[in-house]
Protein backbone atom coordinates (compact mmCIF):
# COMPACT_ATOMS: atom_id res chain seq x y z
CA UNK A 1 0.00 0.00 0.00
CA UNK A 2 1.17 3.18 -0.75
CA UNK A 3 2.24 6.27 1.06
CA UNK A 4 -1.46 8.07 0.24
CA UNK A 5 -3.67 4.91 0.63
CA UNK A 6 -1.85 5.02 4.10
CA UNK A 7 -3.17 8.41 4.87
CA UNK A 8 -6.70 8.03 3.02
CA UNK A 9 -7.65 4.89 5.15
CA UNK A 10 -6.08 6.12 8.48
CA UNK A 11 -8.34 7.40 10.78
CA UNK A 12 -8.82 11.03 11.53
CA UNK A 13 -7.30 12.32 14.75
CA UNK A 14 -9.48 13.52 17.44
CA UNK A 15 -7.98 16.47 20.02
CA UNK A 16 -9.14 16.08 23.25
CA UNK A 17 -9.43 19.00 24.85
CA UNK A 18 -9.28 19.25 28.30
CA UNK A 19 -12.85 20.93 29.60
CA UNK A 20 -11.92 23.37 32.61
CA UNK A 21 -15.57 23.77 33.42
CA UNK A 22 -17.33 20.83 32.38
CA UNK A 23 -20.37 21.16 34.57
CA UNK A 24 -21.23 24.79 32.97
CA UNK A 25 -24.79 26.01 32.04
CA UNK A 26 -26.24 23.52 34.62
CA UNK A 27 -27.86 25.04 37.57
CA UNK A 28 -27.08 21.72 39.60
CA UNK A 29 -23.16 22.59 38.91
CA UNK A 30 -22.01 23.55 42.33
CA UNK A 31 -23.79 20.35 43.65
CA UNK A 32 -22.18 18.33 41.06
CA UNK A 33 -18.94 19.32 42.43
CA UNK A 34 -19.24 19.28 45.85
CA UNK A 35 -20.61 15.58 45.53
CA UNK A 36 -18.06 14.71 43.22
CA UNK A 37 -14.93 16.07 44.98
CA UNK A 38 -15.63 16.14 49.15
CA UNK A 39 -18.97 14.91 49.92
CA UNK A 40 -18.84 11.27 50.55
CA UNK A 41 -22.01 9.34 50.86
CA UNK A 42 -24.70 11.11 49.28
CA UNK A 43 -27.84 11.08 46.42
CA UNK A 44 -30.00 12.95 44.24
CA UNK A 45 -32.64 12.44 41.53
CA UNK A 46 -31.81 13.91 38.13
CA UNK A 47 -33.88 15.18 35.76
CA UNK A 48 -33.76 13.59 32.48
CA UNK A 49 -34.62 15.71 29.66
CA UNK A 50 -36.76 13.23 27.12
CA UNK A 51 -37.55 10.79 30.05
CA UNK A 52 -39.33 13.10 32.74
CA UNK A 53 -40.93 10.14 34.70
CA UNK A 54 -37.60 8.11 34.48
CA UNK A 55 -36.17 7.69 37.93
CA UNK A 56 -32.12 7.98 37.45
CA UNK A 57 -30.38 8.13 40.76
CA UNK A 58 -26.86 10.50 41.03
CA UNK A 59 -25.06 9.07 43.84
CA UNK A 60 -21.60 10.08 44.82
CA UNK A 61 -19.74 6.26 45.40
CA UNK A 62 -21.22 3.37 43.85
CA UNK A 63 -19.91 -0.33 44.72
CA UNK A 64 -16.44 -0.51 44.11
CA UNK A 65 -16.58 3.09 42.70
CA UNK A 66 -18.21 1.95 39.18
CA UNK A 67 -19.86 4.64 36.69
CA UNK A 68 -23.36 3.09 36.60
CA UNK A 69 -25.24 0.22 37.45
CA UNK A 70 -29.16 -0.92 37.41
CA UNK A 71 -29.96 -2.26 40.56
CA UNK A 72 -31.85 -5.43 40.91
CA UNK A 73 -34.67 -3.79 41.80
CA UNK A 74 -34.28 -2.22 38.65
CA UNK A 75 -33.57 1.77 39.91
CA UNK A 76 -31.17 3.03 37.89
CA UNK A 77 -27.78 4.50 39.24
CA UNK A 78 -24.67 7.07 38.08
CA UNK A 79 -21.63 7.29 40.01
CA UNK A 80 -19.90 10.69 40.67
CA UNK A 81 -16.67 9.15 42.30
CA UNK A 82 -14.98 7.38 39.71
CA UNK A 83 -12.25 5.35 38.87
CA UNK A 84 -10.66 7.47 35.55
CA UNK A 85 -11.56 10.25 33.85
CA UNK A 86 -11.22 12.15 30.44
CA UNK A 87 -10.61 15.64 29.55
CA UNK A 88 -14.44 16.29 29.97
CA UNK A 89 -15.93 15.05 33.03
CA UNK A 90 -19.37 15.68 31.99
CA UNK A 91 -18.89 13.66 28.70
CA UNK A 92 -18.05 10.78 30.74
CA UNK A 93 -20.77 11.16 32.51
CA UNK A 94 -23.27 11.45 30.06
CA UNK A 95 -22.18 8.34 28.20
CA UNK A 96 -21.89 6.55 31.34
CA UNK A 97 -25.91 7.84 31.73
CA UNK A 98 -26.83 7.20 28.23
CA UNK A 99 -24.92 3.09 28.34
CA UNK A 100 -27.68 3.07 32.17
CA UNK A 101 -30.61 4.04 30.61
CA UNK A 102 -29.65 1.49 28.09
CA UNK A 103 -29.01 -1.10 30.21
CA UNK A 104 -31.03 -4.22 32.33
CA UNK A 105 -31.58 -5.35 35.72
CA UNK A 106 -28.01 -6.49 37.20
CA UNK A 107 -26.30 -4.58 34.46
CA UNK A 108 -22.94 -3.07 35.82
CA UNK A 109 -20.49 -0.18 34.29
CA UNK A 110 -17.41 -0.29 35.82
CA UNK A 111 -15.47 2.71 34.44
CA UNK A 112 -17.10 5.20 32.05
CA UNK A 113 -16.13 5.45 28.39
CA UNK A 114 -13.19 8.16 28.71
CA UNK A 115 -11.97 6.80 24.72
CA UNK A 116 -14.54 7.01 22.07
CA UNK A 117 -13.62 9.96 19.90
CA UNK A 118 -17.02 12.24 20.24
CA UNK A 119 -17.24 12.49 16.37
CA UNK A 120 -17.96 8.53 16.95
CA UNK A 121 -20.92 9.04 18.75
CA UNK A 122 -19.74 9.20 22.16
CA UNK A 123 -20.17 13.10 22.62
CA UNK A 124 -23.25 13.11 24.80
CA UNK A 125 -22.67 15.59 27.60
CA UNK A 126 -24.79 16.31 31.29
CA UNK A 127 -25.53 19.01 29.17
CA UNK A 128 -27.52 17.02 26.34
CA UNK A 129 -29.23 14.53 28.76
CA UNK A 130 -30.44 16.86 32.02
CA UNK A 131 -32.77 19.10 32.47
CA UNK A 132 -30.56 22.07 32.62
CA UNK A 133 -31.96 24.73 35.35
CA UNK A 134 -33.14 21.53 37.60
CA UNK A 135 -31.87 21.83 41.12
CA UNK A 136 -30.32 18.37 43.00
CA UNK A 137 -32.31 17.78 46.19
CA UNK A 138 -29.10 16.56 47.52
CA UNK A 139 -29.49 13.62 50.58
CA UNK A 140 -26.90 12.97 53.04
CA UNK A 141 -26.37 9.17 53.99
CA UNK A 142 -24.47 8.08 57.06
CA UNK A 143 -23.64 4.61 55.11
CA UNK A 144 -24.22 3.33 51.77
CA UNK A 145 -26.99 1.43 52.82
CA UNK A 146 -28.80 2.61 50.03
CA UNK A 147 -26.45 0.98 47.65
CA UNK A 148 -29.08 -2.34 48.20
CA UNK A 149 -32.91 -2.50 47.87
CA UNK A 150 -34.49 -1.64 50.97
CA UNK A 151 -35.23 -4.93 53.10
CA UNK A 152 -31.66 -6.83 51.67
CA UNK A 153 -29.54 -8.05 53.85
CA UNK A 154 -25.17 -7.97 52.22
CA UNK A 155 -23.42 -10.49 52.51
CA UNK A 156 -20.29 -11.75 51.05
CA UNK A 157 -18.04 -9.84 48.64
CA UNK A 158 -20.96 -7.26 48.70
CA UNK A 159 -20.87 -7.01 53.20
CA UNK A 160 -17.02 -6.53 52.94
CA UNK A 161 -17.03 -3.86 50.10
CA UNK A 162 -19.74 -2.00 52.23
CA UNK A 163 -17.87 -2.15 55.16
CA UNK A 164 -15.04 -0.69 53.90
CA UNK A 165 -17.06 2.31 52.52
CA UNK A 166 -18.63 3.04 55.47
CA UNK A 167 -15.36 3.00 57.81
CA UNK A 168 -14.75 5.75 55.18
CA UNK A 169 -17.26 8.44 55.78
CA UNK A 170 -16.35 11.55 57.35
CA UNK A 171 -19.35 13.06 59.08
CA UNK A 172 -20.71 15.78 56.66
CA UNK A 173 -24.11 17.92 57.07
CA UNK A 174 -25.45 20.28 54.27
CA UNK A 175 -25.45 23.90 55.22
CA UNK A 176 -27.06 25.32 51.81
CA UNK A 177 -26.82 25.02 48.60
CA UNK A 178 -23.10 23.80 47.87
CA UNK A 179 -22.45 24.95 50.96
CA UNK A 180 -21.23 21.22 53.38
CA UNK A 181 -19.67 20.80 56.92
CA UNK A 182 -17.15 18.34 57.22
CA UNK A 183 -15.41 16.82 60.45
CA UNK A 184 -12.31 15.76 59.20
CA UNK A 185 -10.38 14.07 62.13
CA UNK A 186 -10.03 16.39 64.32
CA UNK A 187 -10.92 19.38 62.39
CA UNK A 188 -13.90 20.76 61.24
CA UNK A 189 -14.57 22.78 57.84
CA UNK A 190 -16.89 24.89 55.94
CA UNK A 191 -16.09 24.25 51.96
CA UNK A 192 -18.58 26.06 49.62
CA UNK A 193 -18.47 25.79 45.63
CA UNK A 194 -19.30 29.16 44.29
CA UNK A 195 -21.14 29.60 41.17
CA UNK A 196 -19.77 33.28 40.42
CA UNK A 197 -16.71 33.61 38.26
CA UNK A 198 -13.33 33.23 40.25
CA UNK A 199 -12.08 36.84 39.66
CA UNK A 200 -15.20 38.64 40.94
CA UNK A 201 -15.70 36.22 44.07
CA UNK A 202 -11.89 36.99 44.94
CA UNK A 203 -12.85 40.49 45.08
CA UNK A 204 -15.86 40.42 47.04
CA UNK A 205 -14.12 37.96 49.33
CA UNK A 206 -11.22 40.85 49.94
CA UNK A 207 -13.85 43.21 50.51
CA UNK A 208 -14.97 41.49 53.59
CA UNK A 209 -11.63 40.32 54.66
CA UNK A 210 -10.27 43.81 54.53
CA UNK A 211 -13.36 45.04 56.51
CA UNK A 212 -12.71 42.13 59.43
CA UNK A 213 -16.38 40.22 58.14
CA UNK A 214 -14.90 37.15 56.40
CA UNK A 215 -15.29 34.75 59.30
CA UNK A 216 -18.37 32.85 60.95
CA UNK A 217 -17.96 33.95 64.36
CA UNK A 218 -15.31 32.72 67.48
CA UNK A 219 -14.34 29.45 66.83
CA UNK A 220 -13.55 30.40 62.87
CA UNK A 221 -10.81 31.27 60.58
CA UNK A 222 -10.71 32.05 56.65
CA UNK A 223 -8.20 28.77 55.72
CA UNK A 224 -8.21 29.07 52.09
CA UNK A 225 -9.74 27.85 48.67
CA UNK A 226 -9.25 25.40 45.86
CA UNK A 227 -10.44 25.40 42.11
CA UNK A 228 -12.48 22.38 41.22
CA UNK A 229 -14.01 21.63 37.89
CA UNK A 230 -13.82 25.67 37.02
CA UNK A 231 -15.02 26.98 40.17
CA UNK A 232 -13.83 28.24 43.32
CA UNK A 233 -14.22 27.01 46.78
CA UNK A 234 -13.79 28.78 50.09
CA UNK A 235 -12.77 26.99 52.79
CA UNK A 236 -12.66 27.79 56.52
CA UNK A 237 -11.46 25.91 60.02
CA UNK A 238 -14.20 25.30 62.61
CA UNK A 239 -14.32 24.91 66.11
CA UNK A 240 -14.95 20.97 65.95
CA UNK A 241 -16.14 20.65 69.20
CA UNK A 242 -19.61 22.87 67.66
CA UNK A 243 -22.23 20.87 65.98
CA UNK A 244 -23.13 21.45 62.78
CA UNK A 245 -26.01 23.36 63.04
CA UNK A 246 -24.32 25.54 65.37
CA UNK A 247 -22.48 27.32 62.30
CA UNK A 248 -26.12 26.82 60.06
CA UNK A 249 -26.99 30.37 60.88
CA UNK A 250 -23.48 32.35 60.91
CA UNK A 251 -22.89 30.88 57.57
CA UNK A 252 -26.20 32.25 56.11
CA UNK A 253 -25.14 35.83 57.28
CA UNK A 254 -21.49 35.18 55.70
CA UNK A 255 -23.63 34.29 52.58
CA UNK A 256 -25.65 37.52 52.91
CA UNK A 257 -22.60 39.56 53.53
CA UNK A 258 -21.07 37.76 50.42
CA UNK A 259 -23.59 38.79 48.16
CA UNK A 260 -23.89 42.18 49.63
CA UNK A 261 -20.05 42.96 48.79
CA UNK A 262 -21.01 41.09 44.96
CA UNK A 263 -23.35 43.59 43.97
CA UNK A 264 -20.93 46.33 45.41
CA UNK A 265 -18.26 45.34 42.93
CA UNK A 266 -20.44 46.95 40.23
CA UNK A 267 -20.15 50.85 42.10
CA UNK A 268 -17.16 50.67 43.85
CA UNK A 269 -13.92 49.13 42.06
CA UNK A 270 -11.45 47.43 45.24
CA UNK A 271 -9.43 50.02 47.33
CA UNK A 272 -6.16 49.59 47.96
CA UNK A 273 -6.59 47.72 51.44
CA UNK A 274 -8.69 45.40 49.09
CA UNK A 275 -6.11 45.08 46.83
CA UNK A 276 -3.57 43.61 48.89
CA UNK A 277 -6.34 41.47 50.91
CA UNK A 278 -6.82 39.81 47.52
CA UNK A 279 -3.82 39.45 46.43
CA UNK A 280 -3.00 37.42 49.73
CA UNK A 281 -6.09 35.50 49.20
CA UNK A 282 -4.81 34.45 45.70
CA UNK A 283 -1.79 33.31 47.21
CA UNK A 284 -3.89 30.62 49.34
CA UNK A 285 -5.20 29.03 46.39
CA UNK A 286 -4.67 25.65 44.79
CA UNK A 287 -6.39 23.58 41.94
CA UNK A 288 -8.10 20.45 41.93
CA UNK A 289 -8.25 18.36 38.66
Amino acid sequence: MGKAARKKNKAPKVRDVFVAQPFEGLAAEPELIAMREFVPSATARLSIADSPDLLVTLGTVLPMAAAAFVRSDGEIFLGLQVQTRSSDVSRDLGRSLRWALQAKEGDVLSVPDTTSPPAEGGGERLQDLLVPDAELDVNLHRDFSWWLPEDTEPTGEVKLSLDRANEAIMPTERLGPGSYWVLAGEKAHLRWVRSEPENRLLQALARLSAAGELGLGEGSRYAGSFRAHGLLVPVWDLDPDAHAREWAEPAKQLGVRLDAALASLDDEPLNATERRARDGLIGRQLTLR
